[in-house]
């Protein structure tokens, strides 16, 4: 099943979860190697509670970290377009949003210079619908997170194992977040 056709399908907590990881994903860019200022909302994936209180602390505590533009800057955005509502409609839309922006980020490492050509957008539309497409290995291996990650939730939603289904999909976010910042520290080396 495509990426696009798992969030289609994804209940609120799916949602909820899978958007929170692709922004974890991105959070090099963002914090120092042993922030994790995303954890209050992984708490709130489960069921929704005090989601929209520990979303306006994360929010408060993201607006008050330094951002550079570029990435970090879509990162940071993403997270002020996060919906205060739990419901499946607008953590779709977010959802949805979320996951092309992670794909955009990992493919400007992906770049040789960081810039990502013009047609990158339609190669990743494409890959998120399922089609075969020409990805950089840091965009195929996000992509793959993402629908891993939706397809773990829904294999565990309203199981008893549905905490054992976000442990394990904040597991392989945690594993995609070291791949990046390995990147980015190779990266900083090859300029230093």
């Amino acid at each position: 099943m495509s990426l696009l056709e798992l969030i289609e399908r994804a209940d609120e907590r799916a949602l909820a979860a899978g958007a929170v990881a692709c922004l974890d994903r991105c959070l090099p860019l963002l914090a120092g190697p042993d922030a994790e200022p995303l954890r209050p909302l992984w708490a709130s994936c489960e069921n929704g509670q005090d989601w929209a209180i520990r979303l306006a602390a994360v929010r408060t505590a993201m607006e008050q970290a330094s951002v550079p533009d570029g990435p970090a800057a879509l990162v940071r955005a993403m997270l002020g377009a996060a919906p205060s509502d739990f419901a499946a409609v607008p953590l779709r839309e977010w959802a949805d949003a979320c996951s092309l922006v992670a794909l955009r980020v990992h493919g400007r490492f992906d770049a040789p210079d960081g810039e990502v050509p013009p047609e990158e957008e339609g190669l990743l539309k494409a890959a998120r619908s399922g089609e075969p497409s020409a990805v950089g290995p840091l965009v195929a291996g996000e992509l793959e997170r993402q629908v891993r990650i939706l397809e773990i939730l829904a294999e565990t939603t309203g199981t008893a194992g549905s905490g054992a289904g976000l442990r394990k999909a904040l597991d392989l976010s945690t594993e995609g977040r070291r791949v990046l910042r390995a990147v980015m520290s190779r990266r900083a080396r090859g300029r230093g």
